[in-house]
């Protein structure tokens, strides 16, 4: 078994860790206090390529694999959970199945300019009444000659109202349910495709999450991903690459908070001492850097197996649920070394906890990472 990064990934690591500490870094807090999405990192992610890591130079991208894809997420999430998951829904949830179902006119006219960081993407499953339960979705998609006229709302969208490409699933055969679901294209500014509500959020604030509401919106064929009937099956495997990238930010932001704990504990005296010098403290700091290590395996190894092109879905499933738990765990624990002060604003660790907590939700809740993991150990 070989554990060393090659040189590109190394180099890609200490790219996005600077990146990270002297851009993102700076305005983190700020952003967070604000709810204020800044555009212009994304535009930074793009002009370093981190827009378009993993797909080829054709399309836009520089060529890299999925596991440099998800040490930038986690680099990114190490000093900002919110700006890891802009970078994550782009690029796993809208960009992925595009570049894998897409035509070459879909992947020219939408991939690309998504790699190239020209445009922003975000993904469009979950409705007010369908969340994990996915399948019980009702926004309909009805053809109407060369195009299709979609109507309902979906919900939870990251990226929302800043993202320009939007895909949609939607069912073109309702009373085949899940089995008639089918994937579009949209893009921001169609008759009757508008923003709703914005979520006011515990965590990840500087990212914005709003429904997406479709009023008789028409969508050409030509913007149709994959065939009627597909639709389920596309976003079902686009959401085991979007769990490696959670993963990845979830690990990101646990071992941010154990920096931040580190140095803290290395500083800050009682009874005489540093406390890390104390076994209550030490040993907490050993346990958070021992999880956390344990899941960064978990998740480089569900990214090295999508890069070489094997199943992964259990391994994705299997490093979101791990990484996730670790992630609140440690940024609990890191609030609970800094005593007091880590109820504060002061400092950057309760702002940690707060963005940890989505980690054990999205992209398929804990509950159901259980669910995949034990019915994939259970099959025949």
């Amino acid at each position: 078994m070989q554990f060393q990064l090659t040189d590109e990934q190394e180099m890609i690591r200490k790219m996005v860790r600077d990146f990270a500490v002297n851009e993102v870094e700076p305005t983190a807090a700020e952003r967070d206090e604000e709810e204020r999405f800044d555009r212009s990192l994304f535009d930074q992610m793009a002009e370093l390529g981190l827009t378009g890591i993993p797909w080829p130079e054709e399309y836009g991208g520089i060529g890299a694999d999925y596991l440099s894809y998800v040490i930038a997420v986690e680099e990114l999430s190490r000093i900002c959970a919110s700006t890891g998951v802009t970078l994550s829904a782009h690029v796993s949830l809208a960009g992925w199945p595009v570049y894998t179902f897409g035509t070459e006119d879909q992947k020219q006219r939408y991939l690309k300019p998504m790699a190239e960081g020209k445009l922003l993407g975000a993904y469009c499953l979950s409705e007010p009444g369908s969340g994990s339960d996915a399948a019980a979705m009702k926004t309909t998609a009805k053809r109407d000659g060369d195009d299709y006229v979609l109507n309902g709302s979906k919900v939870w969208i990251t990226n929302g109202g800043a993202a320009d490409v939007y895909l949609v699933f939607a069912l073109t055969d309702p009373e085949k349910k899940h089995k008639g679901c089918t994937a579009f294209i949209l893009e921001k500014g169609m008759d009757g495709f508008t923003m709703g509500k914005k979520e006011k959020k515990l965590g990840i604030r500087s990212s914005p999450t709003l429904e997406v509401i479709m009023d008789n919106v028409r969508v050409p064929a030509a913007n149709r991903l994959g065939e009627e009937g597909e639709g389920f099956k596309i976003a079902m495997m686009t959401l085991d690459g979007g769990r490696n990238g959670i993963a990845a930010q979830a690990v990101g932001i646990a071992q941010g908070a154990l920096d931040h704990a580190t140095a803290y504990a290395k500083e800050r005296k009682q009874f005489g001492k540093p406390i890390g010098q104390m076994q209550g403290i030490s040993f907490k700091l050993a346990d958070m850097a021992t999880k956390i290590e344990a899941s960064r395996l978990l998740t480089y190894q569900a990214a090295w197996r999508e890069s070489e092109g094997v199943s992964y879905g259990l391994q994705s499933a299997m490093s979101k649920l791990m990484a996730g738990d670790t992630a609140m765990e440690v940024t609990v624990e890191a609030v609970q070394v800094h005593g007091g002060y880590g109820f504060t604003k002061d400092y950057p660790v309760e702002r940690y906890m707060r963005d940890a907590k989505i980690t054990q939700i999205y992209e398929g809740t804990n509950e159901v990472q259980r669910l995949v993991i034990s019915k994939m150990l259970l099959a025949d």
